[in-house]
């Protein structure tokens, strides 16, 4: 949704005016207190490490902030050095919407995972589509995603983008199940998934028998 450098500063700046540093923001919300050093946000090899959204979660909720709050930090950033490659606008765009229940449903994605048909509902969301072609949300309901998704969370979804071990990515079975889980491990045979909610086991798929594969890029929490 945005670049990397820009999320980590607006973590720094929610340590800041907390009058925390990014170790004891990290501390205060249960995490790991090396969690969001400077030597943390890559790799060795270079690779850039987001921060979940589950540590973004805890942060707000230890700090008494919102969402909105944290957004806040983002916005003004992006005004002031424009767009740099990977950022999105600021202006809010309607990106189509639609419960896990529906999804279940034939009729609502083509063949590649992509939104398609009649009966979808819009949410804002603060990317043009042009910059993601395809993004979409889905609404959770229930409570098998607890505790790191709530009834009522909307996740973000972006089809087609690569997935790797350990992304939080939604599945569709060709059977019609939709399921939210962590990517443990694929190969050319098989999917292995990670569940959300300790109380609700892992799976593992037959490549075969997942209809599509997608992203989780943000969650309304």
């Amino acid at each position: 949704m945005f670049s990397h450098e820009k999320i980590w500063e607006a973590i720094d700046s929610l340590a800041a005016r907390h009058d925390l540093t990014p170790s004891g923001l990290a501390r205060k919300a249960g995490l790991d207190p090396t969690a969001f050093n400077k030597s943390k946000r890559s790799s060795v090899d270079g690779r850039q490490r987001w921060p979940s959204t589950e540590s973004i979660h805890k942060i707000l909720e230890a700090t008494g902030s919102t969402i909105e709050d944290f957004m806040s930090f983002l916005h003004p950033v992006i005004r002031a050095s424009g767009l740099p490659d990977g950022a999105f606008p600021p202006q809010v765009s309607p990106i189509p919407l639609l419960g896990f229940a529906q999804a279940g449903a034939g009729g609502f994605f083509d063949d590649g995972g992509f939104p398609a048909g009649q009966g979808w509902d819009v949410v804002e969301f603060p990317a043009s589509p042009a910059h993601k072609p395809g993004v979409y949300a889905l609404e959770v309901q229930g409570d098998s995603m607890m505790p790191l998704y709530r009834d009522g969370d909307v996740l973000i979804v972006e089809p087609g983008a690569q997935v790797r071990r350990n992304d939080r990515v939604v599945v569709r079975t060709r059977e019609g199940e939709v399921m939210a889980k962590v990517l443990a491990r694929q190969t050319p045979r098989t999917i292995e998934l990670m569940s959300l909610n300790p109380d609700h086991p892992g799976r593992t798929l037959e490549a075969t028998d997942v209809d599509w594969i997608a992203r989780i890029i943000w969650a309304s929490q």
